[in-house]
């Protein structure tokens, strides 16, 4: 499991992006969100490095929680 903060995130047209770019990585990834604290969890095969580099490339620039 993966918990980061993207400051950048504010609605559900965030959430879509973000699920859509994890899910680039690993298709049967599980990304669960808290929008009033801004920050994910990912569940995923996929490397941390990797999932920060997508977000980052979406707009979406991340840090661990």
């Amino acid at each position: 499991m993966i918990k980061l903060s993207i400051p950048e995130m504010s609605c559900g047209h965030c959430a879509g992006v973000i699920t859509k770019t994890v899910k680039e990585l690993d298709q049967n990834a599980v990304v669960t969100f808290d929008m009033p604290a801004r920050t994910i969890e990912v569940d995923t095969t996929a490397a941390r490095d990797e999932v920060l580099a997508s977000l980052a490339e979406a707009g979406y620039p991340a840090k661990a929680a």
